[in-house]
């Protein structure tokens, strides 16, 4: 239990009648959110914006999808805006690169003057992921017309030598996932002395991936004096850590129930045979409109998924850890843009998605915890729309669905499948009295497993240890062949290595 001193409860009231014009913002920024189409605030922003808007801190714990992005963006860009700084000093800045041309400084590092009035770092917003800090800033810049001078994404995965060259033109706000911010601060590349106010979004999650220790290293940089807003979607003992210690009198705001699906979301289950989910999925795709995110428990599983869905004619994007930046950008832009109708995704990937138009969302395999069954459907049924979640249950798995069902009192809509819908081929046993070379088996072996190993997360319950079933693929991003004269090593031709 958490016992917060001092915090102010904003009433639940109603909100339809409250516009972005009833707040107390400045002109420029008012007519920015017309023309953005920003007319009448959710409930989360109708409750969060007054108060930060008179400097208070805010606590605020609010379903997935409930608009937290503009809740805090906006009263920030409102005091960025209302309180201009003076531009920094001149300073001739350290270039590291040996090719730069430039003075020498006292150092032996050349030098080169800065390119022209800098602006402190004012604003710093922390999140788990990169795709939700690209998000954040996505949404930054349709109201904030010189958004690309104006904020910094740092992050992991993406170019340092740009996001430096960025810091080093002065932003006034940094959106960062932790750790690549926290490399930056250890090696004196940026200054946060300045930060007037600090958002940390998604703090549940940011805790879930280990990143307490960097936070309170980065939030010891801080001056004590600032706002603070925090964003959760529960407010459990680890997340009222960062409470105690980084929010002063908060106002409290907590908007729909967070520790349960979305009521506006339709819970079917299906229970269906492994070999059998795949034409399921087929079956489904092909009866119902709409997008579709379908969740795997594994990497491998997810790559097989969608090489499986596309072989059937359903356009399909993927993404999971083993997929680089650009991979998983291109694939959520691909879902985002209904160029690709399926987004077959992980848990841990799946995170950083925040697309409004998912109509469906299907649980492939049965998540390990209620807390990411409430994490999956979150992604459907956002803001005032309605959505369909939909969960595979083999038969050994149906007790376990109703262990779920009871946790978080909910009722799924059960389903029988048709007995008559195609199976997968799988592999078949091998009938060791007619192998006459033993390489057949390694080379089958192979075969399965060519795509790499190790799962998402590194446990697995024993009950779902037939996972998804065969190895992984190297679905959108085909294998290299050898260049001409070459050979793959090993004899084997495993230098294709870990499924990417």
């Amino acid at each position: 239990m958490i016992i917060l001193t001092t915090v102010t409860s904003v009433p639940v009231a109603e909100t339809s009648a409250v516009t972005f014009e009833s707040f107390e913002l400045i002109a420029s920024l008012k007519a920015r959110l017309r023309i953005a189409n920003f007319t009448t605030p959710t409930p989360v922003q109708a409750r969060a914006i007054p108060p930060a808007l008179e400097g208070h801190d805010v606590l605020a714990t609010a379903a997935t999808g409930t608009g937290k992005t503009l809740s805090f963006l906006i009263p920030m860009i409102h005091r960025l805006d209302s309180n201009p700084l003076p531009p920094l000093p001149v300073q001739p800045q350290q270039v590291p690169q040996p090719q730069s041309k430039g003075k020498k400084g006292r150092d032996g590092r050349e030098q080169r003057a800065s390119r022209g009035p800098r602006q402190p770092i004012r604003a710093l917003i922390l999140l788990p992921t990169r795709e939700l800090a690209m998000q954040v800033l996505e949404a930054y810049s349709k109201i904030v017309p010189n958004a690309k001078s104006d904020a910094v994404l740092v992050c992991g995965g993406l170019s340092e030598g740009a996001q430096l060259d960025a810091l080093r033109r002065g932003p006034r706000l940094v959106v960062a996932t932790p750790g690549r911010l926290e490399d930056y601060l250890k090696r004196g590349e940026i200054s946060l002395k300045n930060v007037e106010m600090l958002v940390l979004d998604e703090v549940d999650r940011m805790l879930d991936m280990g990143f307490l220790p960097a936070i309170r290293r980065i939030v010891g940089s801080l001056p004590k004096t600032r706002q603070t807003m925090c964003y959760s979607a529960t407010l459990d003992a680890n997340v009222g850590e960062i409470v105690r210690d980084y929010v002063n009198k908060p106002v409290r705001i907590e908007v729909g129930t967070t520790s349960k699906p979305n009521e506006r979301v339709e819970l079917r289950a299906f229970m269906v045979m492994q070999d059998q989910k795949l034409s399921l999925l087929d079956k489904m795709l092909n009866e119902e409109e709409g997008t579709y995110l379908v969740f795997s428990r594994t990497k491998h599983g997810a790559d097989r998924i969608a090489r499986k869905l596309e072989k059937l004619g359903h356009l399909t994007s993927v993404i999971h850890g083993d997929r680089s930046q650009s991979q998983r950008t291109a694939a959520l832009k691909s879902f985002a843009t209904n160029k690709t109708r399926i987004l077959v995704a992980t848990d841990v990937a799946a995170r950083g998605i925040d697309i409004s138009h998912i109509a469906h969302v299907v649980n492939y395999d049965l998540p390990n915890a209620s807390e990411d069954f409430v994490h999956r459907i979150g992604r459907t049924g956002r803001a005032s729309a309605t959505g369909i979640a939909t969960t595979f249950v083999m038969p050994q798995e149906k007790s376990d669905a109703r262990k779920m069902e009871r946790e978080l009192k909910i009722t799924f809509d059960w389903r029988v499948t048709d007995k008559n819908l195609a199976k997968e081929e799988r592999n078949q046993p091998v009938d060791m009295a007619h192998v006459s070379d033993m390489m057949q088996l390694e080379t089958r072996a192979w075969r399965t497993n060519a795509a790499g190993t190790g799962h998402e997360s590194t446990q697995a319950p024993s009950r779902r240890q037939g996972g998804n079933g065969g190895g992984g693929s190297s679905y959108g991003n085909r294998r290299r062949r050898p260049a001409a004269g070459g050979s793959r090593s090993g004899g084997g031709g495993r230098s294709g290595g870990r499924g990417r």
